[in-house]
């Protein structure tokens, strides 16, 4: 079941959660570099002859504590786990994800894993919810998706528009057919980096300034152009 999202900028994005499944494999992948961590910083005192006392062990359980929190506010709602998962945290809402609502996943993690024998209680949440979301991202108003949206040929070729479409980069007119159809074909298949070096293209091309992600402003800017060339 995709889980819809209009963006800010008028834009419907449909992304497919990530399964139970995928999240599982994601946070095994984190508890293995969470436990490496620890066996690294425990054996190598220890294999040099250093005493660990609890100053030593409150640095090393430090970055343990805050993993989570961290890693997906410094790498844009992703773990090192969920960037190997090709998954994301993302808000329901269009916006982009905020420290605050990082903060609340991590808080509820916590007590979920401490509360909730160890994580079945948010497996369970997941299951039956139908956007995908545990206990923490309901209070943040979050949900962990596949990375790569749900986008169809027919979707970045022709999508109805709203009575109050407002055009967002007037500028698109600069474009061409032909450009447009480039863009589709990136927005369809393109990963990642073409992604951003198909956004930058369009920027330098144009001149629009615009600091939204690199899919949503290539979605824009065919929904702009589709609306400019139809009237």
């Amino acid at each position: 079941m995709a889980v819809a999202i209009r963006t800010s900028q008028n834009v419907l994005l449909e992304y497919e959660p990530a399964s139970i499944g995928e999240r599982i494999i994601a946070a095994v992948i984190d508890y293995v570099i969470i436990f490496g961590w620890i066996l690294l910083t425990f054996a190598l005192p220890n294999s040099m002859g250093f005493r660990v006392n609890s100053f030593y062990t409150i640095l090393v359980f430090f970055p343990v504590i805050v993993y989570d929190l961290a890693s997906e506010w410094l790498l844009n709602g992703r773990s090192l786990g969920k960037i190997a998962m090709k998954i994301r945290v993302v808000m329901l809402d269009g916006s982009p994800p905020g420290l605050g609502a990082y903060l609340i996943r991590w808080l509820l993690r916590i007590i979920e894993s401490i509360a909730f024998l160890g994580g079945i209680v948010p497996i369970i949440t997941v299951a039956a919810n139908g956007r995908g979301q545990r206990l923490g991202d309901i209070a943040a108003g979050t949900t962990v998706v596949r990375l790569k949206p749900a986008v169809t040929l027919d979707d970045v070729i022709i999508q109805p528009f709203v009575e109050n479409y407002i055009v967002q980069f007037p500028d698109v007119r600069l474009l061409s057919d032909r450009d447009i159809n480039v863009v589709r074909n990136i927005v369809r298949v393109g990963d990642e980096d073409t992604l951003m070096r198909t956004a930058n293209k369009v920027k330098e091309v144009t001149g629009i300034r615009s600091e939204i992600g690199n899919r949503e402003f290539l979605l824009t800017v065919i929904n702009d152009y589709q609306f400019i060339t139809a009237q």
